[in-house]
């Protein structure tokens, strides 16, 4: 068995360097930059209006029903703001803990199971690699269900120990899979119940399934996981012609959702094949070592299964891997979708990274790490080569350049910004000197450990060598954060809000173009409710039809009433909107308060 002394020197130096690899990469990360519009200040801002209301059970953004996620995240960003104040770091807090919460339970998993090592390298391959870092600088709870779906797998492999399932075991994947529920719907159960099935079924275990304490564990389980739904169905109930929370939250969000049938469909879907790469992708760079990882499941060796803890484990991290990426294979999926999928990955490429440690020169398992040390040096040298060249060549810009005014123009309309990283494909060359210090970190960190790498393995010092691509890994998750806040810009109108709030007098009006998400950023720094022109759709749609709902939404005709009317009014728009919502206002009246980031911001009175 491995050793599970947890107060052991090693395992305080362990924790403690796991502590501050969080610390440097993910929270000093939490201050920069300001909150972005769509899922963060709208997620942010539903957050704030939870503590304005005093209500847990639905929520409310712009003063409007928001029923369409699961309320854990929520409820965690408003004990945020309630405990420090309504800050962008507060809101981001709760996330980076979340991360912080998954390493040490990857550890704690791997360290059992595994050994201390394999937890090590686990937990660092979970939270250092690049999906997990880019997609918490949004405030969306993908990372969350990573968490709670890989406890669910690992308390099942946990239950095998022993004649009989612990009590503990049973009834933390039950905990385990309503958190997840409350964090992002039903798949927090078909994740881990696909897994756990197909490997039941396919090592001819099905008794097992009997002895987990069934009925406790499914009370403990609706105990967390349904009060919330009955309540939220109680309050929200049909109304006229507005279908009530049952209908919007289980079959448009989930299984309307899942078939491309969703209503409103604001949303775009990432191409299977693309879907599929992306998981090398965000598990970089530990995923050069996922072949050899891989090699150690024996899923064609039925008879293995059982062998040993370990190999147990092994297959059942994999097979909940595998059932993530084929479950949204079948459906509409975002960039994102695939990240529950990595602890688990990271775990078994944590068990292969420990044996490499103690093999010997002859075993598989050091020439399989020799190859991966060498494609992953190979894809340094070009990379450091590729960023290097457009750092150094890429002249500068003029210290008041507007970044939006380089990129490449595309309709606001058009479907790339119905992905999460929509905007990103708009780079170009001429904007590369706003990234010049991010490209030459990352190109030079990435030759520079995937050398390390490579040459410590080439003198059979593996655990160097993962130390390198530790520490490699923090490098280029620094220059991606250095790269978003250069970038955050076109992504934020925090500077459009704070011109706003500089004259704002009460009686005044803001106003979006367009639906609200582009410029949700006002509503939540300026704390005022904003109209909304022409943009009835998106996550406000659904709401806005319950009678309790304000009237909001303006079409041209009425705009232009209010325009003329006696209130002073702030028009947020893009700037390629610019021209035709001006064609319908009088021109002496259109005045330019502020611009930034590809957004302008209009008003019908001039002076403060």
């Amino acid at each position: 068995m491995p050793n599970r002394d947890f107060g052991s020197r090693s395992t305080l130096l362990q924790v403690s360097a796991l502590f501050i690899f969080w610390l440097v990469v993910y929270g000093t990360a939490i201050f920069h930059p300001p909150l972005l519009d769509d899922a963060d200040s709208v997620h942010a801002e539903a957050a704030r209006e939870m503590l304005v209301r005093h209500d847990v059970v639905t929520l409310h953004v712009n003063g409007i029903r928001y029923l369409e996620k699961a309320p854990l995240s929520y409820w965690m960003m408003a004990g945020s703001f309630w405990v420090f104040g309504i800050h962008d770091w507060a809101a981001r807090l709760p996330l980076a803990l979340g991360v912080l919460a998954l390493m040490y339970s990857v550890y704690c998993l791997g360290k059992r199971i595994f050994g201390s090592t394999a937890g090590f390298w686990a937990a660092l391959a979970a939270t250092l690699a690049l999906g997990p870092y880019i997609f918490t600088r949004f405030l969306i709870p993908d990372v969350l269900v990573g968490l709670w779906f890989t406890l669910s797998l690992g308390f099942f492999v946990l239950s095998f120990e022993g004649a009989k399932p612990s009590l503990w075991s049973c009834w933390g994947l039950a905990i385990c899979c309503a958190l997840n529920v409350l964090t992002k719907g039903l798949i927090g159960l078909v994740f881990p119940f696909a897994a756990i099935g197909a490997y039941l079924l396919l090592s001819g275990q099905l008794r097992h399934l009997f002895k987990m304490r069934l009925l406790s564990s499914s009370l403990v389980f609706l105990a967390i996981a349904a009060p919330w739904h009955i309540l939220a169905g109680l309050r929200n109930p049909t109304q006229g012609n507005v279908r009530g929370f049952f209908w919007f939250y289980f079959i448009n969000e989930h299984f309307l959702r899942y078939l491309n049938k969703r209503v409103p469909r604001d949303y775009d879907t990432v191409p299977l094949l693309l879907f599929w790469g992306l998981l090398l992708v965000w598990l970089f760079p530990w995923s050069a070592f996922l072949p050899q990882a891989l090699r150690q499941v024996p899923l064609f060796r039925l008879s293995r299964w059982n062998r040993s803890p370990a190999d147990r484990a092994v297959v059942v991290f994999t097979l909940g891997a595998v059932f993530v990426i084929l479950f949204f294979s079948f459906s509409t999926r975002q960039e994102y979708y695939v990240l529950p999928a990595l602890p688990p990955l990271a775990l078994v490429i944590g068990a292969a990274l420990a044996k490499e440690e103690v093999a010997t020169e002859a075993d598989a398992v050091r020439r399989w790490s020799r190859i991966s040390s060498e494609v992953l040096v190979f894809v340094g040298l070009l990379a450091c080569i590729a960023m290097v060249f457009l750092a150094l060549s890429s002249g500068s810009a003029a210290p008041a350049a507007d970044i939006a005014d380089l990129l490449h123009s595309r309709p606001a309309e058009s479907q790339q910004y119905a992905l999460s990283l929509g905007h990103f494909l708009d780079l170009n060359r001429r904007v590369m000197p706003f990234f010049r210090t991010p490209l030459l970190l990352f190109g030079i960190a990435l030759f520079v450990g995937s050398a390390l790498n490579w040459y410590f393995r080439r003198r059979n010092r593996s655990d160097l060598g993962h130390w390198s691509l530790a520490a490699m890994s923090a490098c280029l998750l620094i220059a991606v954060h250095l790269a978003f806040v250069a970038f955050s810009p076109i992504l934020t109108s925090k500077p459009l809000a704070d011109a706003i709030a500089r004259v704002y007098r009460p009686g005044d009006i803001i106003e979006l173009n367009g639906e609200y998400e582009g410029g949700s950023t006002l509503n939540y720094y300026t704390r005022e409710p904003v109209r909304i022109l022409n943009g009835r759709s998106a996550n406000l749609w659904y709401g806005s039809y319950f009678p309790d709902a304000p009237k909001i939404f303006d079409d041209t005709a009425s705009f232009g009433q209010l325009w003329s009317g006696p209130h002073r009014v702030f028009l947020w728009t893009e700037t390629e909107k610019l021209d035709a919502v001006v064609s319908t206002l009088d021109p002496q009246t259109v005045h330019v308060l502020a611009r930034s980031g590809g957004k302008v911001i209009l008003t019908n009175r001039a002076g403060n």
